[in-house]
């Protein structure tokens, strides 16, 4: 197995009884969403440890061949079109490795949230839906559903009992807002409980959404 990928971990009590391995957007890194673990409201739940990992870095062919963190390369705007499977499987194999982790350190399956926002949703779901066990959650922030064409026949059984979380920007110039809506309703068609919210935003994060999110944690790891 190779090393675990470089990540930033926060713990929001000791002995952390759950876990949020929460994945960023092409170009960015793993401090990109560290700011939202004082933002959400999570009083009153147990001890939540937050991984935050670092992509390895690559050329991006959309941005030119410049060599920047992605979890897999995006060829063209289309997204869907031509997709790199073999880099979003390889970042599955990391996401898998991080998972594990945690169950190694005492935390189960059911209490592991994976969590995503654009290219990191794409791996949230790729690695959710294929993870033999139910997780706690998915979710997923102004994404999409990569290799859908192959979804239905390599999800596990078990992950159709995973509740998902999918938010998007109405005005999202990055990750067409029709492009998250295909995605819905493939994993609704598919079995999945979706819990839907859809922003007045660009590509971005919203107050009401952090509000939206922090509930959802609550109920799912309550």
């Amino acid at each position: 197995m190779s090393e675990l990928l470089e990540n930033i971990e926060i713990e929001t009590a000791p002995n952390p009884r759950a876990a949020i391995i929460w994945l960023h957007g092409l170009g960015a890194d793993g401090n990109d969403f560290v700011p939202i673990v004082r933002e959400l409201d999570l009083a009153g739940l147990p001890g939540i440890r937050f991984v935050f990992p670092h992509a390895k870095t690559m050329p991006v062919t959309i941005n030119g061949g410049y060599v920047m963190r992605a979890w897999y390369d995006i060829i063209g705007t289309d997204l869907t079109r031509r997709e790199d499977e073999a880099g979003l499987r390889a970042s599955q194999r990391e996401v898998e490795a991080l998972i594990a982790r945690e169950k190694a350190r005492g935390i189960p399956a059911s209490r592991i949230i994976l969590a995503g926002f654009s290219q990191g949703c794409a791996m949230t779901l790729q690695t959710g839906m294929r993870h033999p066990e139910k997780l706690a959650g998915m979710l997923c922030l102004s994404g999409y559903l990569p290799l859908a064409a192959v979804a239905g026949t390599e999800r596990s059984e078990a992950s159709l009992q995973t509740p998902v979380f999918m938010a998007h920007g109405r005005q999202d110039p990055v990750v067409p807002f029709q492009r998250a809506e295909q995605s819905r309703e493939v994993l609704e068609a598919l079995g999945y409980q979706v819990e839907w919210h859809a922003y007045q935003m660009q590509h971005s994060l919203c107050l009401e959404e952090v509000q939206d999110i922090g509930k959802w944690i609550r109920k799912v790891l309550a």
